[in-house]
Parts: structure tokens; C-alpha cells; sequence
């Protein structure tokens, strides 16, 4: 009987009712919409910083990290490479990597570069340099004296492909060593400061010009898909930790080594949180007052239920039943236009690109590509159901007070 009364009376004032939908519904939208674009920015920041060298893990020397120097590499690599192939299976990838800061020179300028010896097949897998090429070509593991470097750095330096570049380190027996690289490809990244602080050159050449053996800086490994809760990272970590069973070697996962990444999403989602509460308090007084005008014309209504002997606790039910049929189809309605906004946008994406010099900063790409995600809509339908009833007590209890005098002095 409540359900029957309450879908009859929500459609008597069809144009309340609408008023009512329409409030709930943009609502939703905005909720599930803004949730979209800074989850989307969110998979982007992490996805980015990931391919920059970071990994999904990494592995390293105990002491590299405080001090990244040729002396705190890592030996017994045939144990590192048994526990990565048992641990992770044939879905992950890693690359081992040599990486020392150096000094680059040619007739026109000096600067501080970090040198970085790569798997050239490998690394092309797990980082950005493998789709960052915008000219010449990519390293080749046979390859001997040759070096990419970032569009920016080309600029720095005032130089060219198939110029020469010099670059300059201090080698396992603490005497500074140099070698002449010619410049063959030049590659392009989000972020000018890592066109400027990065140069490749093959693992081999690096590890001849420090002198470094079989040794290696880092092991830099990639999970097949990226969860930016960090999770599944942690538990390939700590699985890794147990096999490899070592104190020499520092196995941490990307939310350990992007702090700031990971202090971001933290706060991120603490302010989507927040601004569902903003959207619903503006939808709730819209909810409350239109409700309120309802309850007081229907006076007469209330008055001469109470008087056939219906319990104030009835007409609340009756009043709490027909804000849960409007709230219902508008969650229904704001969802689906959610979703039909987002899957507009999401297939060429929001350009950012007027916005690079700022967004920059924070690793935003310049390509936003909104996502949803589940626990978001589920949350946001819960708040705006769940508050939503509260708030529609107030009128309900304001009906439930009205008696039958007041409602026989009302014209």
C-alpha cells in the first residue's frame, strides 16, 4: 500500500516532481562526472611517473639510494634474475639498468646529466624511452659510442644529431672517466626537466666506460596492470623479499619511491569525498524546501489521515517512501548521464595542452582521459540515498504533527 500511494503522490504534481528528479540528477551527474576526471588524472600521474624510469618495483643496492654511486651497485645478478623469473611469471617485464649522475660537454656548453645504461629491447618494454622517439633512432644493444638525449637538452646544448657528445664520471676505481658518445636519436617526454636530465647509451658501453664488470645499479621491473592503490605491487614485493632473502639488496614498489605521488592520490580522494558532501548540501536544501511546499498544501490530506486514524509513524513512512522513489530515479537517471558524459570525452580525451608549463609540475599529462570507477559511484549513490532520506525526516516529521483541526482551518 505505501509503495502504491507513494509512486501515485510523487506523480500528482508532475512538475514538482521534475524539479525535485532534475536537482538529484545533476547532482549524480557532477559527483560522477568530477570523480571521472580526477580518477583519470590520477591513473595518468601514476602511469607517467611509472614509465619514467620508477617501474611498478625496483630493486637496488642498500645504500644507492642514500648515495647513487658506482661503489653501492649490485653483484650477483644470476640470483636476482632466478628469484624474478620464479617470482613474477612470464607476465611481468624488468630490465636491469646502469645509472650515475655525469657531467656532458661539448665546444659550447657543460652541464650535469644522469647517464643511464640500458637494455635497449628491454627498457623499450617498461619505460617511456621505448615511445618517445620523435627522431632518429632508438639504441641497439650492439651498439657502440651512441647516445640519445631529449629534445630540450638539444636545445640547451645547441647541438645536433650525429654531433658528439662528451660525457664525464667517476668509475669503480675512483678515477674520473670519459667518453665520446655520437648524439643518433632524440627523444621526447612530458616533462621538459627529463628531456634535460636524462641521456641512454647501452648497458655495455656505460659498464666499459666505469669500469663496473657485471655489475648493475638497478633492476627496474613492470606488472602487467597498473593498480595505483599499490597493492599488488606491495605483495610482488614482499614475495620477492622472501625469495631472494638478502639484505644487500632494497626491493620497494613505486608508491615507496614517488612520495609525493602517493601523498597526492591520498588527498585526492579526500577532497572528492568533500565535494560530494558540498554537492549533496546544496541538493538537500533544493530537496527540504520543495518537499516542505509539498507537505503544506497537502495539509488537508495529513490532516484527514490522522483523523481515519493512521499513526504519525505511517504518514512519515509514507512521506520517507516517495523521497526514496524520487532519490532512486534520480541516482538511476544522474548515473546514466554520467556515463554517457564520460564515454563522450573519453575517447579523444580532454587536451591540456595550453595548461602544459603549470601541469608540468605535478606530472598531469597533457591528455586527460576520464575514468570511472565503481567504489566512486557506488559511494556517491549511497550518499546522496542515504543523506538524502535523513534530510526528507524533517518534512516527514512536520506532516506527521499536522491534526486534524489544523487541517480543517486550512482553506
Amino acid at each position: 500500500m505505501y509503495i502504491i500511494l507513494a509512486w501515485r503522490n510523487i506523480w500528482r504534481n508532475p512538475r514538482r516532481t521534475i524539479v525535485i528528479l532534475l536537482a538529484v540528477i545533476i547532482g549524480v551527474w557532477s559527483m560522477i562526472f568530477l570523480g571521472a576526471l580526477m580518477r583519470g588524472m590520477e591513473t595518468e600521474m601514476v602511469r607517467n611517473s611509472i614509465s619514467t624510469l620508477t617501474g611498478s618495483i625496483q630493486i637496488h643496492h642498500r645504500d644507492y639510494r642514500n648515495d647513487p654511486v658506482v661503489e653501492n651497485s649490485m653483484d650477483g645478478i644470476d640470483k636476482l634474475d632466478q628469484a624474478l623469473s620464479t617470482i613474477l611469471g612470464q607476465d611481468a617485464l624488468w630490465a636491469k639498468r646502469i645509472r650515475v649522475n655525469a657531467i656532458a660537454s661539448n665546444a659550447r656548453h657543460t652541464g650535469g646529466v644522469t647517464l643511464v645504461g640500458i637494455e635497449p629491447e628491454k627498457e623499450a618494454k617498461i619505460s617511456f624511452i621505448g615511445k618517445a622517439m620523435v627522431s632518429g633512432r632508438f639504441l641497439l644493444a650492439e651498439d657502440k659510442n651512441k647516445i640519445i638525449v631529449g629534445k630540450a637538452f638539444l636545445k640547451k646544448f645547441n647541438t645536433k644529431i650525429g654531433n658528439k657528445l662528451i660525457l664525464m664520471s667517476q668509475d669503480t676505481q675512483n678515477e674520473i672517466a670519459s667518453k665520446a658518445f655520437r648524439i643518433v636519436g632524440i627523444f621526447s617526454a612530458e616533462s621538459q626537466a627529463v628531456e634535460k636530465q636524462f641521456v641512454f647509451v647501452p648497458i655495455s658501453q656505460a659498464s666499459k666506460m666505469l669500469k663496473m664488470g657485471n655489475s648493475i645499479s638497478e633492476v627496474s621491473i613492470m606488472l602487467p596492470r597498473l593498480d595505483i592503490t599499490g597493492k599488488k605491487e606491495t605483495r610482488a614485493a614482499k614475495k620477492l623479499i622472501a625469495a631472494i632473502n638478502d639484505d644487500t639488496f632494497v626491493i620497494e614498489t613505486w608508491q615507496q619511491l614517488l612520495p609525493m605521488i602517493k601523498a597526492y592520490l591520498k588527498m585526492s580522494g579526500f577532497f572528492l569525498y568533500i565535494w560530494y558532501f558540498v554537492v549533496f548540501v546544496a541538493m538537500g536544501f533544493g530537496i527540504v524546501n520543495t518537499t516542505l511546499m509539498a507537505i503544506f498544501e497537502r495539509m488537508r490530506e495529513f490532516g484527514l489521515m490522522k483523523a481515519l486514524g493512521m499513526r504519525p509513524f505511517q504518514i512519515i513512512k509514507g512521506v520517507v517512501t516517495e523521497t526514496f522513489f524520487l532519490l532512486v530515479l534520480g541516482i538511476l537517471a544522474g548515473n546514466i548521464l554520467g556515463f554517457l558524459s564520460v564515454a563522450a570525452i573519453a575517447r579523444n580525451g580532454i587536451d591540456l595542452s595550453a595548461l602544459a608549463a603549470g601541469a608540468e609540475m605535478w606530472g598531469i599529462p597533457r591528455k586527460l582521459y576520464p575514468e570511472i570507477w565503481a567504489q566512486d559511484v557506488a559511494v556517491a549513490g549511497l550518499v546522496v540515498l542515504v543523506l538524502g532520506l535523513l534530510v526528507s525526516l524533517y518534512p516527514a516529521f512536520k506532516a506527521a504533527r499536522f491534526t486534524p483541526t489544523q487541517a480543517m482551518r486550512k482553506n
